[in-house]
Order: structure tokens, then C-alpha cells, then sequence
């Protein structure tokens, strides 16, 4: 068994942790420090000494803004492609550069271990340098977070198919998008296939390709000004409804705030 916590997901800032009793580690730290140690702090559990390491997405200020001072601070290796690496010493807004000593290089479909973690970064289609998703298991249970997704992929669909826990983007409403303030080059990056997932695909992906094993969704990455976490839930619920599938009986679903902390689930 382990656990997860989500501390923000959105353009505000995307923080995920993995944790169990043997030590745990960060998904993108997007988030202030100071922010994160309160909410560690509020869960009874200590920043210093809580997590052996950092994996990155991808290289956007949402996601990395802290990830050097962090990894600075409590002397921690930092996770991400070779690429992720070279895009973060580019961004001006991670203003704390990584040394080379806490670098750690990976690629996309090998398997890495952190703790008792076996861990796999899997491609994800984005207008960042390059970005990934992380697949997790521990024990026989398996996790999954996919974010910034601009397609899907056959390698997603499988693993979506296969995956006990799943943390997938549901970024915006296609007529909240279309009928909102944003310029039209930006209405047509954002679902251009190198933008993010909407709602409509979020929702047929997982009609069409969960897994018997399926036990929790949660949807991330939600847009403040093109989503609503009801919309994005009911495309969700609707579509698994349409195939048979009943939320809370069958299967658990769950929005991540943007701004704040879920609670503490338990993936068993």
C-alpha cells in the first residue's frame, strides 16, 4: 500500500506526492516551498525527510518553479529527461538552477527504482520541450499520472486499460473555450494535439478504455477561465455511465482542486 496527496493542480501550480511508510517523493513542485512545508505540516507529516526525490513533467513555470530551490535546500535528486533538464536551465522562472550532483537523467519506457518504487516516464504529447507521465508500482499496485496531455496515445490507452489508480487531465470545456475571453491562437494551441485535454476526450478515453482494475480517477489540471470541476465530472460520469460503468459503486472519481490539498487516499 501507498498513499497520494495532490497539493495543487493547475496553472497555478502542480504538486503531486507518493508516499508510504518507507519513504516517498514529489511529482513537479509548481508550488511555493514555504506553501508546501504548511501543507505537509497540516497532514502531521514533515518536509525535511518526507520524500528522496523529485520527478519532473515536463519544463513549463507551472511546474518546476520551485524544484530547484527544493531539491537545494533538503540536498535532493531531481528526476526528468534529459531534454525536461536542459528546458529548466532555460526558464528563467525556476530561478534556482539544479547542480549537476542532484541531476538525474532518465528515459522515456525504462524503469527506474526510488525506494521501493519501480517507476517508468512514458511520452506525453505537449508544447513543452518535452514532457512525460509517470507510471508507479509498489507491491502489485499500480498509479498513474498523465497531465498536459495534448493526445492520446496508444501506449496511454494501454496503460489506462491496465492501471489501478489514474490521475488524467481534464483541462477545459470545449464551449466554455470556445465562447471565452481567450485570443483564438490561444483558443487553438490549447487543443491543437501539443495543448491540453478537454473534457469530451478526457470522458471517451476512459468510457472506451478502463480496465477491470480501475478503482479511483481523479481529474487534474482544470482550467480556471474554460472549465468547471461539475462539467468536467458529469462529461466524466456521463460517458462511464453510457458504457455501464456507475461512479461510486464501480468506480471513484474525483476533481483535484487547483489551489488547494485533497486529503490523504490510500492505494491498496
Amino acid at each position: 500500500m501507498f498513499k497520494f496527496i495532490s497539493f495543487g493542480s493547475g496553472s497555478c501550480g502542480n504538486c503531486y506526492y507518493l508516499f508510504s511508510e518507507n519513504g516517498g517523493f514529489l511529482i513537479d513542485v509548481g508550488v511555493g516551498t514555504r506553501m508546501l512545508k504548511k501543507y505537509f505540516g497540516d497532514f502531521g507529516l514533515k518536509l525535511q525527510n518526507g520524500f528522496e526525490a523529485i520527478l519532473v513533467t515536463h519544463d513549463h513555470a507551472d511546474h518546476i518553479k520551485s524544484v530547484g530551490s527544493l531539491s537545494k535546500k533538503f540536498d535532493i535528486p531531481v528526476y526528468a529527461t534529459k531534454i525536461v533538464h536542459e528546458g529548466m536551465d532555460r526558464n528563467y522562472s525556476m530561478k534556482c538552477k539544479l547542480p549537476h550532483s542532484h541531476r538525474r537523467y532518465i528515459e522515456k519506457g525504462e524503469v527506474f527504482e526510488i525506494g521501493d518504487f519501480k517507476i517508468k516516464a512514458i511520452g506525453v504529447p505537449h508544447d513543452s520541450s518535452d514532457n512525460v507521465g509517470y507510471f508507479v508500482e509498489k507491491d502489485g499496485v499500480s498509479f498513474c499520472l498523465l497531465t498536459d496531455v495534448g493526445h492520446i496515445t496508444d501506449e496511454m490507452k494501454f496503460i489506462i486499460n491496465n492501471v489501478d489508480y489514474l490521475v488524467i487531465e481534464a483541462n477545459y470545456d470545449m464551449q466554455m473555450l470556445e465562447n471565452g475571453p481567450y485570443p483564438r491562437y490561444l483558443k487553438d494551441r490549447i487543443q491543437c494535439g501539443t495543448g491540453h485535454l478537454g473534457n469530451d476526450i478526457c470522458a471517451r478515453t476512459l468510457a472506451e478504455f478502463h480496465g477491470e482494475r480501475l478503482k479511483h480517477v481523479w481529474l487534474c489540471h482544470l482550467s480556471e477561465e474554460n472549465n468547471r470541476p461539475e462539467l468536467a465530472r458529469k462529461s466524466v460520469e456521463q460517458a462511464l455511465f453510457n458504457v455501464g460503468v456507475n461512479i461510486g459503486s464501480e468506480l471513484q472519481l474525483d476533481v483535484l482542486k487547483r489551489k488547494q490539498p485533497t486529503g490523504i487516499f490510500s492505494l491498496e
